[in-house]
């Protein structure tokens, strides 16, 4: 198809008929579609130095599995089956403090000291009804042989029996209510031995981890309900994120997933999902999943946003890889090797990266050598000699 020519006397015209004439609109247009096609498909040939073919790497285009990824919004939280929320086993007043936030403590490792009346008050209930037990235990020994002796009837023998008894129960109330209090056996074996009050309890960490919260002074008065520390291990934490209700069909408990942290560039994790919620949340009709994050050198903090990646097996088809792409302008370009130190810059269509893998719409058949590493080395070269 031949071009008309615009002379100078068809200037004039055209300058203001031109907005109103379909037939200029079309020949512009096809003016401008020629003049980008043309740029972006006749490329010139590079022929590659011996130094810089050292810097190259080659391969086959070949297929691929390409899955398909919901990427989703999530943040890492606390695994909440590694958190223990600690307070004290008994109403008193603090003391001593012993643990501060952030320190890492071992379990069974004492945090806060308290001063407890009620603790002093339940030791000495301990040690009478020890008493008690002690001392009925000898009067029915000294019924026993009363009775061998003839001297006593065996209903008094009865009688002093069940009084024994009513004092060992009241020493097992008075043990168990002293182990409610935080006391062990070595304690109480202590106590029994000593027979010396003790009105300190301490309040120890049930768990090994780091100290996350603190809400504890001296000189405060605590009750068992208050929560004074909470310990957290954060070498396992969770990935937590919202699957819209249209995609919940996506996640299945123990499928394979992978997730990014933006505040920790390349550190990308695998796992896979322990948990999707039966129901959905009837405010924002998602469904939470969940994923364990290990997180042994603690590189990954509460509370950080992540991306979730879900995915599902594809079909098999030609990939390039994300680091042979040379982008200019708004095309995608690869250097293909056309003989054993010559290049070309060929354009193509690529859809959307996944593992650093791009599928290959249009532009290249299968087994084209790339160069798949080195590229920017070759760009830098062509530009170069462009200049020049």
């Amino acid at each position: 198809m031949e071009i008309p020519l615009v002379n100078d006397s068809m200037k004039h015209s055209m300058s203001f008929k031109f907005s109103r004439r379909p037939i200029a609109r079309y020949w512009c247009a096809l003016l401008l579609c020629l003049t980008f096609s043309v740029r972006a498909e006749v490329l010139p040939g590079l022929e590659a130095s011996p130094a810089l073919l050292k810097l190259l790497t080659v391969d086959e285009v070949k297929p691929s599995e390409v899955r398909e990824t919901l990427g989703l919004s999530a943040r890492v939280e606390l695994d909440q089956q590694h958190v223990a929320r600690i307070g004290a086993s008994v109403t008193g007043r603090i003391t001593e403090i012993n643990a501060m936030l952030g320190q890492a403590v071992k379990k069974g490792e004492r945090l806060a000291l308290l001063n407890s009346t009620e603790l002093s008050q339940a030791q000495s209930d301990y040690l009478k009804a020890a008493s008690q037990v002690n001392l009925r235990r000898l009067t029915v020994k000294r019924a026993e042989r009363l009775l061998e002796s003839g001297v006593l009837a065996e209903a008094e023998l009865q009688e002093r029996q069940g009084v024994l008894t009513e004092a060992e129960v009241d020493l097992r109330a008075a043990t168990d209510r002293l182990r409610v209090m935080g006391m062990n056996e070595a304690d109480l074996q202590r106590l029994a031995k000593e027979r010396s009050i003790h009105s300190f309890s301490p309040v120890t960490a049930s768990i090994a981890g780091v100290v996350i919260e603190r809400n504890v002074a001296i000189g405060q008065v605590v009750q068992p309900a208050d929560a004074l520390y909470t310990v957290a291990d954060l070498s396992q934490l969770w990935l937590v994120a919202e699957v819209p209700e249209q995609q919940a069909h996506w996640a299945r408990q123990g499928d394979e997933v992978r997730a990014e942290v933006p505040a920790l560039p390349g550190q990308e994790v695998s796992g896979k999902l322990i948990y999707v919620a039966d129901m959905v949340d009837p405010e924002t009709r998602t469904v939470t999943v969940r994923m364990a994050l290990a997180n042994p050198n603690r590189l990954f903090k509460p509370q950080m946003l992540a991306t979730l990646k879900i995915s599902k097996p594809g079909s098999q088809t030609l990939v390039v890889p994300s680091r042979a792409v040379v982008r200019e302008g708004n095309n995608d370009y690869v250097f293909v090797q056309t003989a054993a130190n010559h290049f070309e810059m060929r354009p193509v269509h690529l859809g959307r990266e996944e593992s650093q893998l791009c599928p290959l719409l249009d532009g290249l058949k299968a087994g084209d050598r790339i160069v798949v590493g080195g590229a920017f080395h070759l760009n830098n070269e062509r530009l170069r000699s462009t200049l020049e």
